[in-house]
């Protein structure tokens, strides 16, 4: 392999990684604010708000999945399901975020703290599953695979340059 090869393969990781992690930041932002407007919504509102939403998707399928699913959601949720859903998404938001900027700024502590927090997120995302069976859980377990595999090579490389 020549040089100009394997420059080329760095940027492609490179490049990935930081798709990779900007996604895992999106969706640290998504998880910050839902955990906001959990912690403002009561139970009632929730229930409301589903049935809302997935009013006229029921109407025209009463078998849908996903809006059975989140009817079924809705009317399980209680003040305590609320404070823990609540606590749950802000704390994996900012931790998310946090490590996400850090790595964008090259931190080369981030990088496997960032491996392993994503990597105890993944478990968790499949005993999760492992409950309720969600497809969701599985897409974003494989993203954190996905993204665990670009730090590690991206660290490396990062560390490689470094030396």
């Amino acid at each position: 392999m020549n040089k100009n090869d394997k420059k080329n393969k760095v940027e492609i990781v490179h490049d990935a990684f930081e798709i990779g992690i900007i996604l895992k930041g999106i969706d640290g932002i998504i998880e910050i604010v839902g955990g906001i407007v959990v912690l403002f919504t009561t139970p009632t509102i929730f229930k409301n708000l589903v049935i809302f939403l997935t009013k006229n998707e029921l109407i025209q399928d009463p078998r849908d999945i996903f809006a059975n699913y989140l009817l079924r959601l809705s009317t399980s949720f209680t003040v305590k399901a609320e404070h823990f859903t609540s606590i749950f998404l802000l704390s994996h938001g900012v931790i998310k975020v946090f490590l996400v900027i850090a790595m964008l700024q090259k931190r080369l502590w981030a990088y496997p703290t960032a491996m392993m927090i994503f990597g105890l997120f993944g478990v968790y995302q499949i005993y999760q599953y492992s409950i309720n069976h969600s497809v969701f859980l599985i897409l974003l377990t494989a993203l954190d695979v996905a993204v665990i595999i670009l730090t590690y090579l991206e660290y490396k490389n990062l560390k490689t340059e470094r030396a």
